[in-house]
């Protein structure tokens, strides 16, 4: 607790206060309607357009939230993932920092709101967030945007499904992406590091709700072997698009994405590893109330820019 961030502190004191039951005492439909952390995500900022519209998907249309900078375009694209383990979340938790992204990167993001778990188990959560970047590659003048700079992120199980997404478009020959932004991934499914054992509780998410996520998720045990859902299983990771990984120092997967972030480079990957030591999970949906939550988000966008910039220069 000594160097947990007086912001993030004063956000645990204020959400223990508010007495909200353990996520894994919850069903999923009584998750998702206490799961607001829109308070905390400040006033959301203009950007020249949003248009929400759906895409087709690997069963029915997926729908998506298309935010467009100001300027010309083409721009290039971020295929950007919700969190919420795959059970919570929608397109409005993330709309504060989607729209941060959309103004700083200067790009195109096309937010999805990928099916969710237990309604629709492993894979249909990757496999949708595939057919978003495939659609984008396809349709990418419908958005103004540029299919040579498309880029895919997320926070959490958002990062988790960016990174398998990577996964696949290099396992399919395509589509050829510029960067992976990987804010607090999940990348395992285990809960037997340091920082599960160090962060288990009193940090927002604990270790009992990461259990009830993957428990949600996945159909049987053995699909937590599978690279599609645990992406540090991946025998091979060499000629990935280069990586950003965020993670939190009072978090329980931070060992996992720095994990996964050390495989990256040891495949050649070009990686930016930053962890962010006093802040909790979900501080990237926190801009409006946690400086540190605003700092991620600028790097993120920063880390983008440079990505998109470098193909543009090739």
């Amino acid at each position: 607790m000594l160097n947990l961030d007086p912001q993030a502190k004063f956000v645990l004191d204020q959400l223990e206060a508010a007495g909200a039951p353990p996520m894994e005492t919850q069903t999923p439909e009584e998750a998702r309607a206490s799961a607001d952390f829109s308070p905390l995500a400040g006033v959301p900022e203009e950007v020249a357009k949003v248009e929400n519209r759906t895409i087709p998907g690997p069963d029915g249309e997926i729908p998506v939230r298309v935010y467009t900078p100001e300027g010309e375009g083409p721009f290039p694209v971020l295929v950007f993932y919700h969190g919420g383990g795959w059970v919570i979340g929608d397109l409005d938790t993330v709309d504060v920092p989607c729209r941060m992204l959309a103004n700083r990167a200067k790009c195109v993001v096309v937010s999805v709101d990928y099916r969710l778990a237990p309604e629709h188990k492993f894979p249909a959560a990757a496999d949708d967030a595939y057919a978003a970047v495939q659609w984008v590659a396809e349709s990418a003048a419908e958005i103004n945007g540029d299919p040579a700079r498309i880029a895919v992120g997320g926070d959490s199980a958002g990062g988790n499904l960016a990174a398998v997404v990577a996964l696949m478009a290099k396992d399919n020959g395509g589509p050829n992406l510029a960067y992976q932004m990987l804010i607090y991934p999940v990348t395992r499914h285990g809960f037997d590091t340091v920082s599960y054992v160090e962060n288990a509780d009193g940090y927002l998410l604990t270790k009992n709700s990461m259990i009830w996520f993957w428990d949600h998720y996945l159909r049987d045990e053995s699909d937590g072997m599978n690279p599609y859902a645990s992406p540090i299983l991946a025998k091979d990771l060499t000629g990935l698009p280069p990586a950003l990984v965020i993670t939190a120092g009072f978090d329980p997967l931070r060992d996992e994405g720095e994990a996964y972030a050390e495989k990256l480079k040891n495949a050649g990957v070009p990686v930016e590893a930053t962890r962010y030591d006093g802040m909790i999970h979900g501080f990237f949906w926190m801009p409006g109330i946690l400086e540190q939550g605003r700092n991620a988000i600028d790097q993120a966008a920063k880390g983008l820019k440079d990505a998109f910039d470098m193909v543009g220069a090739v």
